[in-house]
């Protein structure tokens, strides 16, 4: 694979990345995964300042190099082209995050599951890997698909095969991470699937996107977590506080996430910075729920 062969929207992708493009590779995959969780925030910060969005790889590409990210069907449908582009095998799957109860057939299509085929090494001679930079606070590399359990960072991830279930793939998250499980189907879907799922998503009243902000960013050592006004640090140099200011939350969306808020006019961010707090405080009021 060389550089010329590339469109000009993978050639931005990958130097948002900060990675140059080379042959597929399960080390070059690795890499890939990494630059993007560490570099691309996981977020819904533009549900929350009214910017409407779809789920289309080459906006989303677009959101991507102009230094915002997005939630998964966003995040892992711009990967997945972009993994195409430099040449890899890739397939995807209907996915559900669930909670501590399982997961359920209401729950599944809330959840863009990538798998990438055709990788294999002696430790993994399968060569399928299970690739996810749209769970916030789950991957920090991808994971051969068999059932095994890995430690990354300070989480312990549980992978299994669950045929005859509502998925036919888990994965088990920590008990300290944002969420219990994700299953997923093996069979393969295109992006247009998850459409419907995700205009309720983004802007039905129920939906916890549009009730509380979010944003996350992974590394090797922990993950930063943003919601409402709560940042938290979990893992390495862990820690807690409450933004207390519009001043504040610019500098953390910027400083922490990596988002280059600069083109929303003032109004829209007085506005974000509105909804957001008045948000903090029924959740206050209402005693931490």
């Amino acid at each position: 694979m060389t550089t010329h062969r590339l469109g000009d929207a993978s050639l931005a992708y990958l130097a948002r990345l900060r990675l140059d493009p080379e042959p597929p590779s399960r080390d070059a995959l690795f890499r890939i995964h990494r630059a993007h969780v560490e570099r691309v925030a996981y977020e819904t910060v533009w549900i929350q300042a009214g910017e409407p969005r779809g789920i289309d790889p080459a906006e989303s590409t677009r959101h991507i190099v102009a230094r915002r990210g997005g939630y998964c069907f966003q995040l892992n449908g711009a990967l997945a082209v972009l993994l195409e582009d430099l040449g890899y095998a890739v397939t995807r799957h209907v996915g559900g995050v669930h909670g501590p109860a399982g997961p359920t057939e209401e729950e599944m299509g809330n959840h863009l599951v990538l798998v990438v085929h055709d990788l294999p090494t002696d430790e993994h001679p399968a060569g399928r890997w299970y690739v996810d930079v749209g769970l916030g606070d789950a991957l920090h590399e991808p994971l051969p698909l068999r059932p095994h359990a890995i430690t990354q960072g300070p989480f312990h991830l549980a992978l299994a095969a669950t045929p005859g279930s509502i998925g036919h793939w888990h994965l088990a998250h920590d008990p300290a991470g944002g969420f219990a499980g994700m299953a997923w189907r093996s069979a393969t879907v295109d992006i247009g699937v998850f459409a419907a799922r995700h205009v309720h998503l983004a802007t039905a009243p129920e939906s916890g996107f549009v009730r509380t902000m979010t944003a996350q960013r992974r590394d090797a050592t922990g993950v930063d977590v943003l919601r409402g006004l709560t940042l938290r640090r979990l893992g390495a140099g862990e820690s807690s506080r409450t933004l207390e200011s519009r001043v504040e939350l610019e500098d953390a969306l910027g400083d922490v996430f990596g988002l280059d808020l600069s083109p929303l006019e003032p109004a829209r961010m007085e506005a974000l910075w509105q909804r957001v707090h008045e948000a903090h405080l029924a959740w206050e009021a209402a005693g931490r729920p």
